[in-house]
């Protein structure tokens, strides 16, 4: 029961590694579409930003510029009315607003240098010096006297006003075809930055597309090699289960072999023997002469005797009590004398004594492996010599049997008998090697590991062995 709950987990992640991996993979497609999307909307979101804030700052320029013309304008028609009245009193107030222009106008060269582009900068300190210069003139002429404004305003006007006032006009022209060259060198790098987002979406896209491919082709890839794995499981168990069922009938007809066998030798020898022994004893009890008794005594002691060692005998191919009583290297030897004597196979073995410290089901394991093959390569190969070795190491133990017999090809034939030496094997957590070929005889190895618990007793058995030498010693 044990065995199964890995074995079902096993097939649950099997079953959920499918999905998990179509779930990766499209999520993987989803998130970089995702990605290039969010990608692309950022950075037109930038260019947006950028466009707005270079057209935003060039007609902030441009309405800082007309307006200082626009206060150029102006202050020139206040200086001409201020030149050609005569009254005091609009004198002084187209004075007062010469000097609200004043301050304008110094605002208005205050914003513009707020948004100053490098390239404009030596033309806009030009403009500031001007600006400035011509304030100062305007302001010499707040101080004239009636007289000395209706005889000076003409040479003022067109000596001095005229020249300045289209000096300035002409360095605004400069600043604002500077300010055009910016805002058009802005715009071809917006157009760049464009372009490049355009190659940059394209290579996003291209990039998307290839992944979304890839992915989709490793998905389909992965799923088609988990379906074929699917299909390569599926066979095995049915083939396994075909293999189990031929199993189940080999044993069934193995069983029904044994008992069919074990009732004919009861019959024909045990069955024989005592009816000859009642016959005897028949014969004894009607006899009168007491050498004639004796006689048939002596049959039916012959008699029980024979009954005995047959029945002995088909007692220890059912389960020899040797192999309980003396332990496991008796046993194969024991074993590898009666098939010697009875067949004239060469039995070789070679066992160390630590092979007896073993569990009950080691030693069963282990014999009747070795039984088995001992009894193929007498039956069936033909072998003259069989190598039987058993080696126990710290933490398993090793058994071999080696024939030079006839062989076989292990693809083909698999019979009873080898597919119950796997079984015992696998059982015990050890593994089984087979090796034969046609003509060069047959070696099957195994080794199985030994419990914990063998492994602690036979440390402590071999720690109290050297603390008795060492104390003798």
């Amino acid at each position: 029961m044990r065995g199964l709950i890995p074995a079902r987990y096993a097939i649950a992640k099997r079953r959920k590694a499918p999905w998990l991996v179509l779930w990766l993979g499209f999520g993987g497609l989803l998130v970089s579409i995702v990605a290039a999307a969010a990608g692309t909307l950022i950075s037109l979101d930038r260019v947006s930003k950028d466009e707005t804030h270079i057209r935003k700052a060039f007609f902030e320029r441009l309405g800082a510029l007309d307006q200082i013309r626009a206060q150029i304008y102006l202050s020139g028609t206040y200086v001409r009315d201020f030149l050609l009245s005569p009254e005091p009193t609009i004198a002084a107030a187209e004075t007062t607003r010469l000097a609200g222009l004043e301050r304008e106008s110094r605002a208005a060269l205050h914003a513009y240098s707020q948004t100053l582009e490098p390239q404009e900068r030596e033309a806009f300190q030009a403009l500031q010096s001007e600006i400035e210069a011509y304030w100062q003139v305007l302001e010499r002429t707040a101080a004239w006297t009636p007289e000395e404004r209706h005889r000076l305003r003409d040479s003022f006007f067109y000596d001095e006003l005229v020249p300045r006032r289209n000096a300035m006009l002409q360095i605004a022209d400069r600043i604002a075809i500077a300010n055009e060259r910016a805002l058009n060198r802005a715009e071809e790098q917006l157009t760049a930055s464009s372009e490049g987002l355009r190659r940059t979406l394209m290579a996003t896209f291209a990039i998307t597309l290839a992944g979304g491919l890839l992915l989709a082709l490793l998905t389909i890839a992965y799923t088609l090699r988990l379906e074929h794995e699917l299909e390569r499981r599926l066979e095995e168990n049915t083939r396994a289960r075909a293999d189990l069922q031929e199993l189940s009938a080999k044993l069934v007809r193995a069983q029904e072999n044994e008992r069919r066998a074990l009732a004919r030798e009861l019959h024909d020898e045990v069955g024989q023997s005592l009816s000859a022994i009642l016959m005897e004893a028949e014969s004894a009890a009607c006899a009168e002469d007491l050498h004639e008794v004796r006689e048939h005594l002596g049959a039916v002691r012959t008699l029980a005797e024979k009954t005995v060692n047959e029945v002995r005998d088909l007692a220890l191919l059912l389960r020899p009590s040797m192999l309980d009583d003396f332990g496991l290297v008796p046993a194969l030897n024991w074993h590898a004398r009666e098939m010697t004597k009875r067949t004239g196979l060469n039995v070789v073995l070679s066992a160390d004594d630590a092979a007896d410290d073993l569990p009950d089901e080691h030693k069963t394991c282990i014999y009747r492996l070795v039984q088995e093959a001992v009894n193929n390569s007498a039956r069936h190969a033909n072998a003259r010599t069989v190598e039987v070795d058993v080696k126990r190491e710290d933490q398993r133990v090793r058994f071999s049997v080696r024939d030079d017999g006839a062989g076989f090809d292990p693809r083909f034939v698999r019979g009873l008998g080898l597919l119950g030496m796997e079984e015992r094997v696998r059982r015990l957590g050890g593994r089984i090697r087979i090796d034969s070929q046609l003509g060069r005889g047959t070696l099957i190895a195994a080794e199985l590991p030994l419990p914990e618990l063998a492994r602690k007793e036979d440390m402590a058995q071999r720690n109290g062995h050297n603390a008795h030498t060492h104390s003798v010693g």
